[in-house]
């Protein structure tokens, strides 16, 4: 909910609505494949890459948060392509020592509800150029631009979690 001038609570837009709903139907898939999973089930590498279940959600939330960054700073958000940090990358691909399911899916909630809240608030046709990147085209995204790319992105990597997670037990997210 959102508030009007008056301090009324207003309820979101039907977009609005729309974008939060489908964004927590998808979040829901993608945090459920680590039901059950003890600590090292969500660490345990089940394919060729450094991938595991635990740092899926990581990335995910590193990615989520540099995103609604981006929507209030622009590319201020991102580091440059030359200063990005490629050990502190991979780590987030993996559960390293000392962090557990718990806290991943933890801080991943923090970083929703940071995201919920833009989704209700920043004016979506708000648009910044998108940093300087190989895989970047130079445009602008506007703020309903990024939500839609989060959706997509919490979406694919629900995919990947299912199949990491049938690896890791046989266990399926859906059917």
């Amino acid at each position: 909910m959102t508030t009007d001038e008056s301090g009324t609570a207003q309820s979101p837009s039907p977009e609005r609505a729309a974008l939060l709903s489908a964004l927590a139907k998808h979040r829901w898939l993608f945090t459920a494949t680590l039901t059950d999973l003890s600590d090292e089930q969500a660490a345990a590498r089940t394919t060729v890459s450094e991938l595991c279940l635990g740092g899926l959600v990581k990335h995910v939330a590193d990615t989520e948060d540099q995103w609604v960054r981006f929507v209030h700073d622009g590319p201020a958000a991102f580091s440059s392509f030359e200063d990005t940090d490629w050990q502190a990358r991979a780590d987030s691909f993996r559960l390293l020592p000392g962090e557990t399911v718990a806290g991943v899916l933890a801080d991943y909630a923090a970083v929703a509800a940071r995201t919920d809240e833009a989704v209700r608030t920043v004016d979506l046709d708000r648009a910044f150029p998108l940093p300087e990147a190989p895989w970047f085209a130079p445009e602008e995204w506007s703020a309903r631009r990024v939500f839609l790319h989060l959706l997509a992105e919490v979406s694919q990597h629900a995919g990947h979690a299912d199949v990491l997670r049938e690896a890791v037990d046989g266990r399926k997210s859906m059917g």
